[in-house]
């Protein structure tokens, strides 16, 4: 193969893979923007604010404010809780906090069992309802305040790969060009591989 076809094949290969990359990087990028417009639009629908910085100022356990948010929580004190990142740090260090102070730890299958085995109609079966309630509750949001967060993370790692993809973009079209320019370069007749004749 003549050096010159190969040159010009390879840099037509390169162009390719820019666009590829390029397309990629910006569904990649579409993906993070609708990640994060999304779990933006949605937490704002809930309406949840952190606690004010003034319900900071006094910790003690068994409180609203336990001593170990303050490194955590207190960063979005009486903002609403609009990004995953927050929306992890309301379920860990708030939401989990207060669950694992409640009876049973805040589990809500040990609850439920303990409810279920209350004798009907029982004032230890009325109180263990009103638990089994406020535990599924917490849990349940938690949970979902936690998938937030997921989805958040996905849109980041999509937003890292997309940056990626444009960079790799432009190294390739800089080989692409480099090919190019050494494919006119090159005379017509060099061979990419030279084979010498054996004397007879």
């Amino acid at each position: 193969m003549r050096r010159k076809v190969f040159d010009i094949l390879a840099s037509a290969g390169g162009a390719v893979v820019v666009v590829v990359l390029v397309v990629a990087g910006s569904l990649l990028m579409w993906g993070n923007s609708f990640a994060n417009s999304q779990v933006h639009d949605q937490l704002a629908r809930q309406q949840i604010y952190f606690p004010p910085a003034a319900a900071f100022a006094h910790p003690k356990a068994g409180t609203e404010i336990t001593p170990s948010m303050i490194p955590s929580v207190s960063q979005y004190a009486g903002q609403e809780l609009l990004t995953g990142p927050q929306a992890e740090v309301y379920a860990n260090d708030f939401i989990a906090v207060h669950l694992s102070e409640m009876p049973y730890g805040g589990v809500y299958y040990k609850v439920s069992s303990a409810a279920r085995s209350a004798k009907p109609g029982s004032p230890q079966a009325t109180q263990l309802a009103g638990l089994e309630s406020t535990v599924f509750q917490g849990t349940t949001l938690r949970g979902l305040l936690l998938e937030a967060y997921g989805f958040w993370e996905f849109g980041n790692i999509a937003f890292w790969a997309a940056i990626a993809s444009f960079v790799l973009a432009g190294v390739m079209a800089l080989l692409t060009g480099f090919g190019i320019w050494h494919a006119r370069r090159t005379p017509a007749e060099i061979e990419l591989i030279k084979t010498q004749s054996k004397a007879a």
